[in-house]
């Protein structure tokens, strides 16, 4: 691995059981943002639930765009949708992110939950990788998401773990407005 030069991007992984990864990613996008730069987050696994970040990422246009691509958490209690259509919205935010990241119109592109579809096998290994490696040097990526591949990992130049000490979840407190979502 060679080290980037002051005008070269990095590749980030923000990984982990404890929460934080996606916070932590649209930290970067406030600084980002706040220095002019052109921040892309395309959202593998989040979709039909209402956060957040849907209603304030658009204060932050035109220099920050965000694409919802996913269909919502897999597998969870309210999940009516078949493997296959994760699956296929999965492939679809992979094109996205490559026609993204080749465009050469962003600083910076965040792969949001990205590691979670691939360890749930929604896309493959090879893609991700192949993202990593075409990244322009220009171009920061990050990619968030629990289980991040070994090979993952080994690519990236920054990587933080989030490890859960304490969660409000394990004593019934529901998920907050403004802090979870």
């Amino acid at each position: 691995m060679t080290t980037p030069g002051p005008d070269e991007g990095i590749v980030v992984v923000f990984t982990g059981k404890g929460k934080g990864k996606t916070t932590a990613a649209l930290g970067i996008v406030l600084r980002a943002v706040g220095h002019g730069h052109r921040v892309g987050m395309i959202q593998f696994i989040k979709g039909e639930w209402f956060y957040g970040e849907l209603t304030s990422s658009k204060r932050l246009e035109p220099e920050f765009e965000m694409i919802v691509a996913g269909k919502g958490f897999v597998g969870i209690i309210d999940d009516d949708h078949p493997i296959e259509d994760h699956r296929m919205a999965a492939q679809k935010a992979i094109s996205i992110a490559k026609e993204r990241l080749l465009s050469g119109n962003y600083d910076i592109i965040i792969l949001d939950e990205i590691n979670y579809a691939l360890s749930m096998n929604l896309i493959f290994l090879k893609d991700v990788i192949d993202i990593i490696n075409s990244r322009p040097k220009k171009t920061t990526l990050v990619l968030t998401g629990n289980h991040a591949a070994k090979e993952v990992l080994e690519l990236a130049d920054l990587v933080t773990e989030m490890k859960e000490i304490k969660h409000p979840f394990g004593r019934g407190i529901k998920a907050k407005k403004g802090i979870d979502y």
